[in-house]
């Protein structure tokens, strides 16, 4: 019985592909030789490998770094808002967007406000200056109580 279960498991394992013509004539291809190492070539190294603790302290400090990084940025970033406060020629200070450039050379930031105020001049400033004739006005002569004795004294 175990004599007919090989006969009939060889008869399973064979492959049966169907054999199909090809309708145009196929040219031979060259077998592709496997590429030998040459003597130059170095074999694919090992990867390096370190161990848990060191990872975790390298992770630890990159993390430190970008949290030190992100910092600085939001300081840029305020420094920036409270350089073009300053100038006092913006209704918003967050108009203008942020550029590093603008916080080490004034030139610059003065070029980036005239040129934001050139295309769009509604962003300016709209705070009113100078006497507008309105609120308490200063008094342009010395009235004084003297002053009004002597104008009914004569």
């Amino acid at each position: 019985m175990t004599a007919q279960l090989e006969e009939s498991t060889e008869e399973l394992t064979e492959p049966t592909t169907p054999v199909i013509e090809p309708s145009e004539p196929v040219e031979p291809s060259e077998p592709s030789e496997p590429s030998e190492p040459s003597e130059t070539e170095e074999p694919p190294a090992e990867p390096k490998v370190f161990d848990e603790s060191y990872v975790k302290a390298l992770r630890k400090e990159s993390a430190g770094y970008r949290e030190k990084a992100k910092r600085v940025d939001e300081m840029g970033a305020r420094l920036h808002t409270a350089l073009v406060t300053a100038t006092g020629r913006l209704q918003d200070a967050t108009d203008l967007p942020f550029d590093s450039a603008h916080l080490d050379d004034a030139d610059a930031l003065t070029t980036a406000i005239d040129a934001l105020l050139t295309s769009k001049p509604h962003l300016a400033s709209r705070r009113p200056s100078g006497f507008i004739h309105q609120g308490a006005t200063p008094s342009e002569s010395n009235v004084g109580l003297a002053g009004l004795l002597r104008a009914r004294a004569s």
